[in-house]
């Protein structure tokens, strides 16, 4: 078993006991022992009550957080004419029709979320297999599958987050930066929280969020009592 380093022990010993913290107490000890020599991104995971292979049980949505995410968000855009022009000047890194569907057949994909025209989606079908593992296949339901190609772009890069149930019913995302405010930081996870609580599907039995964790990217988890990260 390979040794721990000094900061990674430090880390974990000043989470050890801690449990069911409030959110703002879990900010503070979080940010207090993230010292990764980048940014570090406050990460949220939610353990649901659902079993996703059942349709009826299936959560996913979008929220658009107060604070933002503080990340680049790379955004691909497939459109024609007029709308690829306006995809354009909002601010889309990437925008293609079938010129695009060969650049990421092609296994070239630089982008973190793609939004499509909807007459552009049967052209899109075509790389259900290769976006949708990644979860970026448009999907009207959070939004990606739309004529307001710069609304959606300009969402997408002013901290809209989708959230989308795994197989072992967590849902997790990035909401923030370490060097966000405390209340900033706050606000971002209750947001995140109330949407994904808003999603409970009609196929959910019993307790619906089980588990709330928040951890940075290099740093250890601690679990937030429920209550607190659902309201204030």
């Amino acid at each position: 078993m390979a040794k721990l380093g000094k900061r990674t022990t430090a880390a974990r010993e000043a989470f050890v006991g801690k449990e069911n913290l409030t959110v703002e107490e879990a900010v503070s000890l979080i940010k207090a022992n993230a010292n990764a020599k980048f940014d570090e991104t406050l990460e949220i995971a939610l353990n649901l009550g659902v079993d996703p292979r059942h349709a009826d049980q299936m959560v996913r949505g979008v929220v658009g957080l107060p604070n933002g995410t503080g990340k680049d968000v790379r955004v691909a855009v497939f459109a024609r004419g007029p709308k690829a022009d306006e995809a354009k000047a909002a601010g889309a890194d990437i925008v293609g029709a079938e010129d695009l569907v060969e650049i990421v057949q092609g296994g070239k994909i630089e982008f973190d979320r793609c939004i499509a025209t909807p007459d552009m989606m049967p052209v899109v079908g075509r790389l259900g297999k290769v976006l949708g593992p990644r979860n970026l296949m448009p999907n009207p339901k959070v939004g990606t599958v739309t004529m307001d190609v710069a609304e959606a772009v300009k969402a997408a890069k002013g901290g809209e987050v989708q959230f989308k149930v795994e197989k072992a019913g967590v849902v997790h995302a990035g909401i923030g930066k370490i060097s966000f405010d405390d209340a900033k930081l706050a606000e971002n996870i209750r947001a995140f929280v109330g949407a994904v609580a808003k999603a409970k599907p009609a196929g959910s039995k019993g307790s619906y969020m089980k588990k709330v964790s928040l951890s940075s990217t290099m740093g250890p988890g601690v679990s937030v009592d429920v209550d607190s990260a659902i309201s204030k």
